[in-house]
This record gives structure tokens, sequence and C-alpha cells, in this order.
């Protein structure tokens, strides 16, 4: 029987039974008192945009190894007292949804699936915020057992890491031959309506970046959604180069060879893809293609940035507010809740971080190519995607 999961209540004072002790600063050091008295409500920036979309980290653990993420050896995990804990998951997400804002969440890794409470935690999200879409990227493996009990428990629809459909190429990847049971997931994931179920691939030079329009057709025949990422310099081992990544122009050339990609008449409204209506080119006529087959979408954080209209405000797993995701500045919201403070304290050290994001890239410019671009000391299982 599975353990469900309470609600958080707001608290007023400090943690219970405190009696007399004082609370935590509202505004800890390491976080300046720079956000002025009129900023706009909610979690805004100074350059004006407003985060709505919250993504949240359950776990840094994966089973899996993907080159552009992992080390082969792994990393060294966090310890399980240094993890958000389901209840304080719930009550972070409600600080972010009844008090600043969020009207999306996305549930990261690390792997979700490796969390045993998974399950509880998304049904006590889903009492807590009957209206809210709660979404989850996973790579899929052990998705096929879990599918059923997630879409019961309430999660809205799911992500799913797909690099390639060829068993070799899969597994030079992800250093893991576990292609079968990823598409097993998929598989289950649409069965139970987690849909639309999206597909994530990144394609690497010499290695699957041939494979996007087999793979964008097998998504299109299958009614998935694929969206093809550039690489970012987010891997452990700091291998990423500019010159090795496929480019955003490079996918859409590859795709071209197959399928005539149109601009999606839907707006795009702050959605890191841009998406594409995908025709296949009719025999012999380059110009005649046919009927819309489906969408395909294209994240190119590298070279095509959206940093402008960047709506996300990030939680590690361990309770860290990153306002970027290449951001070398992290708050500690856990420790100061773990500290006894109240919601409303909570609430203002979230924005004060918010307030602090810089304009693109962990930078006041924009541009990964920019020579005083500094990588972060994460990587992408880290941090939560």
């Amino acid at each position: 029987m599975s353990v469900q999961l309470g609600i958080p209540q707001p608290r007023e004072g400090g943690a219970p039974g405190s009696g007399s002790q004082p609370l935590p600063a509202a505004r800890p050091a390491g976080i300046p008192a720079s956000r002025p008295a009129d900023a706009p409500a909610g979690l805004a920036d100074r350059y004006g945009r407003r985060a709505t979309d919250m993504r949240l980290s359950l776990t840094d653990k994966c089973n899996l190894r993907c080159t552009y993420c992992m080390p082969a050896e792994g990393l060294e995990w966090l310890s399980k007292q240094a993890v958000m804990t389901g209840e304080e998951i719930v009550r972070i997400v409600g600080i972010g949804v009844n008090m600043l804002g969020v009207r999306e969440l996305r549930l990261t890794g690390g792997e979700p699936l490796v969390r045993a409470d998974l399950v509880d935690i998304i049904g006590a999200l889903r009492r807590a915020h009957p209206e809210l879409p709660i979404s989850m990227t996973t790579n899929g493996v052990g998705l096929d057992r879990k599918a059923a009990a997630l879409k019961a428990a309430g999660l809205t629809r799911i992500n799913v890491s797909l690099d390639s459909l060829h068993e070799e190429t899969f597994t030079k990847l992800t250093r893991r031959p576990f292609l079968d049971r990823v598409l097993a997931g998929v598989d289950a994931a649409w069965a139970a309506g987690l849909g639309p179920v999206k597909l994530n691939a990144v394609l690497m030079r010499g290695i699957n970046d041939t494979e996007s329009p087999s793979l964008l057709a097998w998504a299109l025949g299958r009614g998935y959604e694929l969206r093809f990422i550039e690489q970012m310099p987010l891997d452990a081992d700091h291998g990423w180069t500019r010159r090795n990544m496929i480019t955003a122009a490079e996918i859409r050339e590859l795709l071209s060879e197959e399928f005539a990609l149109s601009p999606d008449p839907r707006a795009r409204d702050g959605a890191p893809a841009e998406r594409f209506e995908v025709r296949r080119r009719t025999a012999g006529s380059a110009d005649a293609p046919g009927p819309v087959l489906g969408t395909v979408g294209i994240i190119a954080s590298v070279t095509e940035p959206f940093c402008s209209d960047c709506r996300r405000t990030r939680i590690t797993a361990e309770g860290k507010i990153m306002s970027c995701l290449f951001s070398r500045e992290e708050f500690d919201l856990l420790g100061l809740l773990r500290q006894g403070a109240s919601d409303a304290q909570l609430a203002e050290r979230w924005q004060d971080a918010m307030w602090l994001k810089p304009k693109a890239h962990g930078m006041d410019h924009v541009g990964l190519d920019a020579p005083d671009f500094v990588q972060p000391d994460r990587s992408m299982s880290a941090i939560g995607g």
C-alpha cells in the first residue's frame, strides 16, 4: 500500500514547538537586498520577465550515463538527507503556485522514476492543486510499469528522452542497452493517456545526426511530438565544443531531405521549442508538399537563444534556486525551510533570487560562445532540465 503524503499547511511563524526562537532572516547572507520595494509581483527579474514555469528536480540520480550529460562512471550522488522530502516538495510547490504566480510544473531529475515515492508525490501535488498542469521529463526506463499509476495519481503528460531507434547507437550514447525498455515506456505512456507524449532528442555529430529524418517519421507515425535539442555545455566532462554540436540550422537542413517545414501558426508563448508544421515532400517536386503530418520542435538554446522570453524558475533536488540553467549562482531555499521559516520568508528569498536572474546564459549578455562564458560546475542531471 502506498503512503499518501499530506498537504503541508502555510506557516506564518517559526518551526513547530520553537517557542520564542527567532525566525531566520527573511533575506539571509548571500542574497543582497537588491529587489526594489516596487518590484512586480511574482517571480520577476530586472529584465521585465516573470517566471511562471517551474522546473523541480526530484533527484540527481540516473540509471543512464548519456555522453552529453554524465561521465561513464557516473557522479557522486547527493545523500538521502540532502534531497527534498515529499512533504518539502509539496510545500515549496505550494508557495510557488499560491504566492508567486507559478502556473505550470515540470518534474525533472536526474531520473524521476528512480524515486520510490514518485507516485505519492504526484498524488499529493494533485490534491493540493487540482488544476495545475504537472508534466515530467524521464528517460523512460521503467516507465512501462508506472505509466498507469502516474496518470491515476494526477500526472498530466510526459516527455521522454529518445536519441536513437537503433540499439547500437542508443547504447553508445547512453552507455546502457535499454532501448527496448524506453520504447516500451513510450508506448505505455501513450496507452495511459499521458499525452501529448513528447520525445526529446539530442543529435551528436557523427553518431546519430543522420538518423533525424527517420526518427521524425517514426514519431509522426505514432502521434508523438518530437523535439530536437541542441547539445548544451552542461556535460559533466566539460567536453562540449561549439564546432562539434549540431545546430538548429543543420537540423532543419537534415530534416528537409524528406520533409518540408513551415512555421507553426500557433504562438510560441514562451515555449523553449520553436515548432514547425511537417509535410512530406511530394515525389519529384520540392515545391508541392503534402498534407500536414504533425509538428516538430527545435530547442536552439545555443545558436538561436530565446532568453528574452524565458519564463522558467528551477529548484534543484537539494532545494537550491537556479534562476538560469547556466547560472553559477545558487540560492538555498531548503535550508531556510528546515530552519523553520514561514512561507512568506521562503517566498521572499525566492523572489530575491529570481530578481538577480542574468540576462542570458548565466551572464548579462547573450552568447554561449562569448569569451567570458564559463560553463556551470553542475551537469544537467544535477541541475534538473
